[in-house]
């Protein structure tokens, strides 16, 4: 079956991969500018600032966050790093501003630069038909383009949800699926869509763009990430899961959900989940569920990357200052579709969101016990970054209102506005 479509705050997000909560930022004031300046006294690394954006980072914590990162680069200073945990998440890992982190579907916005750049370099083209370079691998695949995979405009349905998917999903089931696996299990849209009519978020269109560019270049993914993203920006903290293993020696974040009967509670009304489902792992107090150790490997170039916080906002910034992609390939990616439930548009493999301060660039994502949000600027001089230790956790009313205070505080603090005051709690 396919996700369901939820309230912007309260849905479960299909963009997030593993049908994560939606935590992006609202709606934008009419005279708010991405190219906002510093206002007076609003410095991102003022004294004041980073001890109200703290401040906002522990409730969100003690209210449904369990634990966040919040990692705030001005451009023109030192980088404000926050790491606030509930007290009880202590005994098993201390949060630091550098620990590791599953990323999720940010990771598209990486995928999308690689397709880009072979796009640049003409190996790719962007109406290129998907069948030209998987031949009878996606269904109607002569219908949809390259381009459509990249904004979401192909018509396929999502994988995350269906029966034979949903026990990996979770951890209950220890399999390694490959990309031609997932697509093969792809059901159509509901109401089926025809390739190019709308935006519709589906991990399937990135499993194909792995694929794609493995063919296009004769390299596997994870050496193409190696070769032009992560080594030449010194991202030495980043690297495409290939299973459950965290690095030895590395510090990581260790996420959590809900259990079985509390998971179930918090979706009714929106997903009836069959009795007993729930996320594999230790039990941890306030029935929750130590989901650290659930295999990623599955979510490839549609999420699989593992980074921190500096190495993420390092890529980002240098793809939105040009570094990375020319001119032309940088309008392409930015031109985008109407995608609302998003908080604006959709370009190829990157979000506009429209928020209180300005509007920024980047993207969402989500796996088991990992939330993140990732964005830049207009010129990608001033990045922030929140990473949040629960997904599901955040669906609860409070722990929602908490959380996009803490990300809306974040990004103005970017931004060089005043942050909110609006009570994280409402």
């Amino acid at each position: 079956m396919s996700a369901p479509t939820l309230s912007r705050r309260h849905r479960i997000r299909r963009g997030a991969l593993t049908i994560a909560l939606t935590t992006c930022l609202g709606a934008a004031l009419a005279n708010c500018s991405d190219e906002a300046k510093p206002a007076a006294g609003q410095s991102t690394a003022s004294p004041a600032a980073g001890a109200r954006l703290a401040r906002v980072a522990q409730q969100a914590a003690d209210t449904g966050s369990l634990g966040v990162i919040v990692r705030v680069d001005s451009g023109d200073g030192k980088p404000v790093e926050i790491a606030k945990q509930a007290a009880w998440t202590k005994d098993d890992h201390s949060l630091a501003a550098g620990d590791q982190f599953r990323v999720g579907s940010n990771t598209k916005t990486l995928t999308a630069t690689l397709v880009l750049q072979q796009v640049a370099q003409k190996r790719i083209g962007l109406d290129d038909t998907v069948e030209k370079w998987l031949p009878g691998l996606v269904k109607g695949g002569e219908h949809i383009t390259i381009r459509m995979l990249l904004n979401h405009t192909s018509g396929l349905g999502d994988f995350l949800l269906t029966p034979q998917f949903l026990p990996s999903l979770t951890g209950q089931e220890q399999r390694t699926w490959r990309p031609e696996e997932l697509l093969a299990s792809t059901p159509e849209q509901d109401p089926p869509t025809e390739p190019g009519e709308k935006y519709s978020y589906s991990n399937a269109n990135y499993e194909a763009l792995g694929l794609i560019l493995e063919k296009a270049t004769g390299s596997s993914l994870a050496e193409l990430i190696e070769q032009k993203i992560t080594k030449p920006l010194g991202m030495k903290d980043s690297f495409l899961a290939t299973d459950a293993a965290w690095p030895a020696g590395k510090r990581h974040a260790t996420g959590y959900e809900p259990d079985a009967k509390r998971l179930k509670a918090l979706l009714s009304g929106t997903v009836d989940l069959p009795e007993g489902v729930g996320f594999a792992g230790p039990e941890r107090p306030g029935d929750n569920i130590d989901t650290a150790a659930i295999d990623p490997s599955w979510s490839w170039a549609a999420g699989g990357m593992v980074s921190t916080a500096q190495d993420w906002q390092r890529f980002l910034t240098a793809l939105m200052s040009g570094r990375l992609l020319p001119e032309a390939q940088m309008k392409q990616m930015r031109t985008t579709v109407d995608a609302p439930e998003e908080g604006g548009g959709y370009g190829l493999g990157l979000m506009k969101v429209d928020t209180p301060c300005g509007t920024v660039w980047g993207h969402t994502g989500g796996l088991p016990g990992y939330s993140s949000e990732m964005y830049t600027d207009a010129t990608g001089t001033r990045s922030v970054a929140v990473f949040t230790i629960t997904n599901f956790g955040i669906k609860e009313k409070k722990a929602a209102t908490a959380n996009k205070a803490l990300v809306d505080a974040a990004t103005c603090q970017m931004l060089g506005k005043p942050q909110p005051s609006a009570s994280p709690t409402g």
